[in-house]
Parts: C-alpha cells; structure tokens; sequence
C-alpha cells in the first residue's frame, strides 16, 4: 500500500514541495490526481503566490496613507528630535516636526511602487536552491529571500525618491547637520545620522514588514488567496 503513494510522490518530489509550502499537510494525496498536476504548475504556483504578495504589499504601502495611516509601519522621528519633540513644541516649532513626520511618510509612499518590478524579477530569477529553501524554511522564509536578494537595490531606488520629497523642508536639513556632527561625538546612532537614509531603511523596513503579513496570510490560508492555478493544485491535495 505504501509504494502505491511512495512512487509517485518520488516522481513528483518538486511539485510536493511547492504544494507544501502553500497548504498545510493534508490527508494522503491521491496519486493520480497529483500526476496530473505538472512541476511547472506547481512551481508556478509558487511563483504565482510570491508576486502576489508582494502586489499585496505593495500596494497596500504605496497608496496615499499607506505608511502615515499605518501604526505598524508609520515613520517616526529619528529617537533624537523625538526626544526634544516637547521642546521643539513648546518652542512653537510643533507645526515644523508634524510637516517632517508627514513628508518621511509620503516619501515612503511615493517610493514603495519602485519596488514592485524588483520583488517581481526577484521571484522570476529564483533558483532551485531558494525555492527549496523557501518551501522548508520558516514562516518568513520567502520574506528572508526577499530582503537577501532585493534590498541593495531597492533602497537604491527609494533614496532619490525621498531625497526628493523632503528636500525643501527645513527641518530635515537642519536635522542632517546636527545629526553629522552628533554621530561624531556618540549622540546620534550611525543609521540615523541622515535623514533620507533613515526613511529608506524604514520604508524597506515596511515593505518587508508588510510581505512578511502577506506570506503568513498565504501560508494559513492558501485558498483565500487561490487563483486558477492554485485551485487546481489545491483541489488535488483535498482528494
């Protein structure tokens, strides 16, 4: 009885795998509804999925409010004007620190879509090594393989995008001088030392945040998420 299922999960062993990491494990798989699934289906299907979480996420973030309307990925100020945010408020400059929170946060929503063609290449240059490590890493694993294979050049996209946005508010400017200088002497973290380089890094750290989101979603409720594709290689697993 044991060879009958054995055999062909062995021919199948790739699109087994891919079917794993988008369902949960299910009762035994009837072999001939799983033969008739190809590992070009299924591997598709796993590609299929990844791009659409990360369309997902994309979108999510890069609309208006993404980030400011978004607890979860909202931009704060860098811990030090943070820290003299009543000060500077009591000074009358409160107006200046919410312009700045409000400009980090469109910056971060303006740059978020020159992420999507990056995610998408990212998913279409996997080899089989990632996909396998995807399908028996953990919860994240697709998120991890993103973040390894996508940050570099995202945040190369994203700098100019808000260099752009906050180039003309004054705050930010006055921020990075003092900031230069207080890295210097041990006052200011070396990541927050600019402040455009500050809200990249926040905003990749968003957009990982929110694909993380998605894959979990993906992985406790495949169909949910299930186009044709998925369907088909789903509805052989429920047989």
């Amino acid at each position: 009885m044991q060879s009958r299922y054995l055999e062909p999960l062995m021919r199948h062993f790739p699109a087994v795998l891919t079917i794993a990491f988008l369902s949960v494990f299910c009762s035994p798989i009837a072999a001939t509804e799983l033969s008739s699934i190809s590992n070009a289906e299924a591997t598709g299907g796993l590609k299929e999925a990844l791009i659409q979480g990360a369309g997902k996420a994309v979108g999510k973030l890069g609309a208006v409010d993404g980030f400011m309307g978004n607890p979860q990925v909202k931009i704060p100020l860098p811990d030090t004007l943070k820290k003299a945010e009543k000060t500077m408020r009591v000074l009358g400059m409160g107006k200046q620190a919410d312009e700045l929170v409000l400009r980090m946060n469109r910056a971060a929503e303006a740059a978020v879509p020159e992420a999507k063609v990056l995610l998408v290449d990212a998913v279409k240059q996997m080899s089989v090594t990632d996909a396998k490590n995807i399908l028996t890493g953990g919860d994240d694993a697709a998120t991890q393989y993103f973040k390894k294979t996508t940050s570099a050049p995202m945040a190369a996209r994203f700098l100019p995008v808000v260099k752009k946005a906050t180039e003309d508010v004054q705050l930010a400017q006055q921020y990075n001088k003092f900031a230069q200088t207080g890295m210097k002497y041990g006052l200011v973290k070396k990541e927050q030392a600019n402040l455009e380089e500050y809200v990249t890094q926040k905003t990749l750290d968003g957009v990982y945040l929110m694909m993380a989101a998605e894959e979990k979603a993906i992985r406790e409720n495949p169909m949910g998420q299930a186009s044709s594709l998925l369907k088909k290689v789903f509805g052989a697993l429920g047989n």
